[in-house]
Order: structure tokens, then C-alpha cells, then sequence
């Protein structure tokens, strides 16, 4: 099946470089079978599977749009109320009826999955606090984040968690060394994430998992590349991270970055696919519910597409 046409997406924010596009795909976890869905001429980002498997969520200049996952029909964009600037950083509800997002103004919101009226979660600190949400515990009662804190001079990037319902934030890391991607198993045991507190040099990310209180810190990958954004499918068996070349800084784009496999304990680590991307290839969780696929987003050139 050939991919859809993509609709005119809002320009706003990163940009695609002269002759580039992005590719929504879908793949299973051992590398075949893979389905391009989407092609378009502006940047696409984070796509997540819905609970029922029939769609998926993506972002685009600032919107949120779903698509069939089987292919087929059109994108549609999800009312978000007034909130319009978001960015790549959105999950689900286990029951599917709600997405969390959030938006360049710091803060994150719930949406009604057919589209409404944001509701805000985050809290109004007196300090600088910009919330970048990454998983939502199991019985959907949880949001875990990461927060830019302080002032450029002093900014620090540690873990929290959230009530999804609204409420306190509790910190579970208070350190000066980047982390990012805090994600709960499906089980709740675990949050996988990545971070630089086991690096070697600037950048040198890794991905670990800790228990939801922040505790029993545990390392995954021990390469000399540079990994991030450890996603752990639905059954708890199986993670999915991306992997930049060594010396990379940070999840930029446009980087020669290589899909990984690992099991849930680190172990059995091997290469799924490479290609173009980065930043906005999978911010989120991309698993499909049961377990044999998942989504990410490709950047190739369109002569090498």
C-alpha cells in the first residue's frame, strides 16, 4: 500500500533541511516487514500507538494528528483546545481515552482523545521548571517527567513524577548530570531511562532503570555510542533505543542513528535498522499494544528516500 498523502502541516519550530523529508514507518522488532504510512515535505515527530491498535499519534508544528495504523485514509488533527504549541513529548492513557502533552510554555496538558479543551496538570513553580514529559504509570494514576530546572547559568535536568490528575511533584533524581526519557515498565516495577551519570565524556549517554521511588539504579548499555530513550514494549519483554554515533551531544537530528533491540534486563542487545534521524524519531514509547511492532519517524533525503 502506498503512503498517504500528507495533509498541510503547521510550520512552526525545526525545519526540514533542502531536499529532505520524513517518513512515519512501521516495523516489526526483529527489522522486517516494514510499512512506510506517512511521507511529508515538513517535520514529523513521535508517533505512539493507541491502546485498541487502530491509530497513530504524532506531532506536527505544534499539533497533534492521528493516523490509521493500518494504513489507508487520511490524517486527522486532534483538537487541543488553545494550547497549539506542542512539542514531541506525549503519551497515552491506558485507557485511551486521554493524551498527555507537553507544550513549549513549560507546562503539561490532558487532552480528551477525541479532541477538546486542555486541562492543565503541572504545577507554577517560582523557579524555573519546564516539564517534558515522558510515561504514565500503568493504572494511569502517574506521570513521569523530566524537568529543566534553574536558570540558563545553572540549568539541571533531573527526573520527576506527577498525579496525572493533577498534584505535587515528587523528584526522583537531584543531580547535576543530564537525564531524560523516564518511562514505566507495563508491570510498574521499573521506570527506564537515559542519562550521563555513568559518562565517560560530555554526552555520553547511556540507558539505565531505576525503581519508581528512584532507587535501584541499574545500567543497560555500556557502548561507546551514545544511547537514549530506552522504550519497553507492552509484554515487559522487549526495549527499543536509539543510538547516536560517539561524540554526539545531546538527541539532535539529522545524525546517521541506529534503532536498537535489547531485552528488559540490558541483555541481547542487537542492530534493527539505520537510517537519517534523531531528535523526533522516537521521543515516545512507538510500541505497537501487542508487542510485534513499533513506529518511528526516518529523515532521509529525498533522492536516498
Amino acid at each position: 500500500m502506498p503512503p498517504i498523502a500528507a495533509p498541510s502541516f503547521t510550520r512552526r519550530g525545526r525545519t526540514l533541511l533542502e531536499g529532505q523529508v520524513a517518513q512515519l514507518i512501521t516495523m516489526a522488532a526483529d527489522g522486517s516487514d516494514k510499512v512506510l504510512l506517512l511521507e511529508a515535505d515538513e517535520v514529523i515527530e513521535a508517533p505512539n500507538w493507541t491502546p485498541d491498535g487502530r491509530q497513530l499519534i504524532f506531532n506536527a508544528g505544534g499539533e497533534l494528528w492521528r493516523i490509521r495504523a493500518a494504513g489507508g485514509g487520511s490524517c486527522e488533527k486532534i483538537d487541543t483546545g488553545a494550547v497549539r504549541d506542542l512539542n514531541n513529548d506525549h503519551v497515552l492513557s491506558p485507557d485511551g481515552q486521554t493524551i498527555y502533552g507537553s507544550d513549549n510554555d513549560g507546562h503539561i496538558y490532558a487532552f480528551p482523545i477525541g479532541g477538546g479543551s486542555a486541562r492543565r496538570v503541572s504545577n507554577v513553580h517560582s523557579t524555573p521548571h519546564h516539564y517534558y514529559l515522558h510515561g504514565i504509570s500503568p493504572d494511569g494514576l502517574t506521570l513521569s517527567y523530566v524537568a529543566v530546572e534553574g536558570p540558563p547559568e545553572r540549568r539541571r535536568i533531573n527526573m520527576f513524577t506527577i498525579p496525572a490528575a493533577g498534584g505535587p511533584d515528587t523528584r526522583l533524581s537531584d543531580v547535576d548530570y543530564p537525564n531524560d526519557g523516564p518511562e514505566y515498565s507495563p508491570d510498574g516495577k521499573w521506570i527506564y531511562f537515559s542519562s550521563e551519570r555513568a559518562a565517560t565524556r560530555p554526552g555520553h549517554a547511556q540507558c539505565f532503570r531505576m525503581r519508581p521511588d528512584g532507587t535501584g539504579i541499574e545500567q543497560l548499555t555500556f557502548d561507546e555510542r551514545v544511547n537514549w530513550f530506552p522504550h519497553i514494549s507492552p509484554d515487559g519483554q522487549s526495549i527499543v533505543f536509539i543510538s547516536y554515533p560517539a561524540g554526539t551531544t545531546g538527541h539532535p537530528p539529522n545524525k546517521d542513528v541506529i534503532l536498537r533491540y535489547m531485552q528488559a534486563d540490558g541483555s541481547g542487545q542487537r542492530d534493527i535498522v539505520a537510517f537519517l534521524g534523531g531528535q523526533g524519531t522516537i521521543n515516545v514509547n512507538s510500541w505497537a499494544p501487542d508487542s510485534r511492532r513499533f513506529a518511528y519517524v526516518a529523515y532521509p533525503m529525498r533522492d536516498q528516500a
